[in-house]
């Protein structure tokens, strides 16, 4: 399952969900901190690992 980061705007507490994509397009999750949906994704670096040698 994927995992998102998200940041909340109500309390600026950053944090991740693991859902499912279903689970993603249906509704904004819940900040943990304050427990509101007032919460913005945000988007890191992506890391791609390969098992051949550069």
């Amino acid at each position: 399952m994927p995992t998102y980061d998200y940041r909340c705007l109500e309390c600026n507490k950053k944090f991740q969900v693991t859902m499912t994509w279903a689970e993603f397009d249906k509704s904004k999750p819940k900040c943990p901190k304050c427990g509101k949906r007032k919460v913005e994704q945000v988007y890191g670096e992506m890391l791609v690992k390969t098992s051949k040698k550069s």
